[in-house]
């Protein structure tokens, strides 16, 4: 007689793919993505241009590439969990710091060291989600194997695929950005009202603070659902001879030109709206309507990701984005505002997934940690010149409209550089990958 069917439960891959999760929320979505919502109140009260806000997220961005830079070693030493949740905390102290301080000087300072702890996060949870998703393509096959043989077929869970526990781990981005599009405009705005200031404390600083405490509960929550990883070995995180370089150009160069354009829409689009007379209630669904995006993404990129060895999927993603970057600026009606935000919400942490699946379909497990970092190091240059390009162009005649025009033009050029990218077809990759 067969058993009553129990509660829903979720497979062991999944919750660790949750968890996983909460490390781009922190990373990116708060210690990130927040800064768009914050960078008005802090521009009005500070007195910033737009080159001066953009050098905000420059700092950050070179910070997050000294991170990249350094995560071979931490990996070596440490292991990928220990920097993973490590770099939660270090995110986390750091946001609550932003709150305490006003002047430039230390508030770029700041924002440097929180890349860099952001990155050690970012880079240690992609690892963790690649390694999982092969458990995942493991696990299934020897599942239906037993299965098959026990002659007792539809009675094993079903696993997450590959390319789904990447993207949710990526799409993870978007519950910060949800996050932080309902604390920081409500905060910042109470605060310059005097409900929550008190006496040299604005709006701003409280709402880094609050975005701080959200940090370290979400980096609690991913540390208990995270397993024990052990280290990475020295000669695997160091060595760099065993990539293939040449045959990877087209897609570092490629990926180095999404940071550079992406970026310059996460800092400005909120100001840009701002600036287009866009009510405060509307700005912030549209802030939500862009983290829903990316939470949703994985889902509707998994497939791509699995099935795609090459460039074709960031092809694809950076056109698409060129196409969200360039609505809003085109149009201020709400069909072309909303659908930017849910169209650049829906794909461009896919990019970043796609990365990872590229190193994933294109080079040994060995080589994994290498490959990511290499593309995070790309990516980080190119965020590093985005902001603070963006700003200064938005500083001159045509403003943050003409700005925008010009991450989108790098975006396009990203997606046809992209598409030159071929599979590598000697690569070692597991069955089933």
């Amino acid at each position: 007689m067969r058993p009553a069917t129990g509660p829903l439960r979720l497979s062991p891959v999944l919750v660790q793919a949750l968890a996983l999760s909460l490390g781009a929320a922190v990373s990116l979505g708060l210690a990130r993505f927040s800064y768009a919502l914050l960078l008005g109140p802090m521009r009005a009260d500070l007195g910033w241009s737009y080159l001066g806000a953009g050098l905000m997220n420059t700092a950050n961005a070179a910070g997050y590439l000294l991170g990249a830079l350094l995560m071979p070693r931490l990996l070596a030493r440490f292991g990928p969990r220990a920097a993973l949740v490590g770099g939660g905390l270090a995110t986390a102290v750091l946001l609550c710091l932003h709150g305490l301080v006003r002047a430039d000087p230390l508030l770029m300072g700041l924002r440097l060291a929180s890349g860099a702890a952001s990155a050690a996060t970012f880079v240690a949870g992609g690892l963790l989600a690649a390694r999982l998703g092969s458990r995942a393509i493991a696990h299934t096959v020897a599942h239906t194997v037993a299965h098959t043989v026990a002659h007792t077929p539809g009675s094993s869970r079903r696993m997450p695929s590959a390319g789904l526990v990447l993207g949710l781990y990526y799409g993870g981005t978007g519950l910060g950005i949800i996050a932080s599009a309902c604390l920081v405009p409500a905060l910042t705005e109470a605060g310059l009202t005097g409900v929550w200031a008190t006496g040299w404390q604005t709006g701003w600083q409280t709402a880094w603070q609050a975005l701080g405490a959200l940090a370290l509960a979400m980096t609690g929550l991913m540390a208990w659902g995270t397993p024990v990883d052990g280290p990475v070995g020295s000669a695997v995180a160091g060595a760099s001879a065993g990539l293939p370089w040449r045959r990877l150009a087209a897609g570092l160069v490629a990926y180095g030109l999404f940071g550079l354009g992406y970026i310059g829409y996460m800092t400005f689009i909120v100001s840009l709206l701002q600036e287009q007379h866009l009510g405060s209630g509307l700005i912030v669904a549209f802030y939500v309507t862009l983290g829903g995006g990316v939470l949703v993404s994985g889902g509707l990129w998994a497939g791509v990701l699995q099935r795609w060895r090459g460039g074709q999927a960031m092809a694809l993603l950076n056109g698409l984005l060129a196409l969200a970057t360039v609505l809003p600026v085109l149009s201020q009606h709400p069909v072309a505002v909303f659908g930017s935000g849910a169209l650049f919400g829906a794909v461009f942490l896919s990019v970043v997934a796609s990365t990872t699946a590229l190193v994933r379909h294109n080079l040994p497990p060995a080589a994994w940690p290498r490959g990511i970092s290499a593309f995070t190091i790309v990516f980080a240059l190119g965020q590093i010149a985005g902001p603070s390009l963006v700003g200064l162009i938005a500083d001159g005649p045509g403003g943050l409209a003409r700005g925008l025009l010009v991450s989108a033009a790098m975006l396009a050029l990203a997606a046809l550089l992209a598409l030159g990218q071929r599979p590598l077809q000697d690569a070692a990759r597991p069955p089933g990958s």
